[in-house]
């Protein structure tokens, strides 16, 4: 049985008490490309479908939550900047859920001993309990 690096999870088994996302949608740079003539960074591509990445930063519900998988960053490949669901609630943070999230892990070695951490990629976002918005990111990449 070959195993792939990175394999499908559901939304509600990485976050069972719900996700909230903090800020906005941001381009994720690519460090291994040469700087611009202005000093930016250019946008990082997709490995496997070539289109934009982009990342949101979550916070995770679970009270169980160690202090380092509390906050943690979502990259999503699309051709456009993904838009984020309506905030309705009157906190600064927005309920999320994901579409199509995938999992990759590895070991952080930055700290006293190295750890296990997971590093985690979606097609989408959406507003829980909402039906995805028409035109996946996967749609629009094929």
């Amino acid at each position: 049985m070959a195993m792939q690096r990175r394999f499908p999870v559901g939304h509600a088994d990485v976050f069972p008490a719900g996700a909230f996302l903090k800020g906005g949608v941001e381009p994720v740079a690519d460090f291994n490309a040469e700087r611009r003539a202005d000093g930016s960074r250019p946008q990082q591509l997709d490995k496997d479908t070539g289109l934009p990445m982009w990342q949101v930063m979550v916070l995770d519900a679970d009270e169980e939550a160690g202090k380092k998988d509390t906050a943690i960053s979502i990259k999503i490949a699309a051709k456009v900047q993904p838009v984020p669901p309506e905030n309705t609630t009157p906190f600064p943070w927005t309920p999320v859920e994901f579409v199509g999230l995938t999992a990759l892990a590895y070991v952080d070695d930055n700290g006293n001993r190295p750890r296990l951490a997971w590093s985690f990629r979606a097609e989408s976002l959406k507003a829980p309990g909402k039906p995805a918005a028409s035109g996946s990111s996967a749609e629009k990449a094929a």
